[in-house]
């Protein structure tokens, strides 16, 4: 069990996430759920997915839909296809 007997180290967290590039991706899919909702789309157990991946250099821009969770984290865009 990590930190059990120290503070969480948040700051140490967030810096950490700007320097892997991890920030941006995250405030980007904030944007995408947030601009469905202020839309009035119904989104409970659905995800916001990317039409194109944010870890292949997709974008809300290139667009987004409403996904069943375990569709849109079944796949594994990290995975070297043969």
């Amino acid at each position: 069990m990590p930190y059990v007997n120290k503070p969480r180290p948040y700051k140490h967290e967030y810096e950490m996430q700007k320097k892997r590039g991890e920030h941006e991706n995250r405030m980007e899919r904030q944007r995408a759920r947030r601009k469905l909702d202020k839309e009035g789309v119904d989104r409970s157990g659905k995800d916001v997915s990317h039409v194109k991946a944010l870890s292949k250099g997709g974008s809300n821009k290139d667009g987004v839909r409403q996904e069943a969770q375990s569709k849109n984290r079944a796949r594994n865009y990290k995975k070297k296809k043969a």
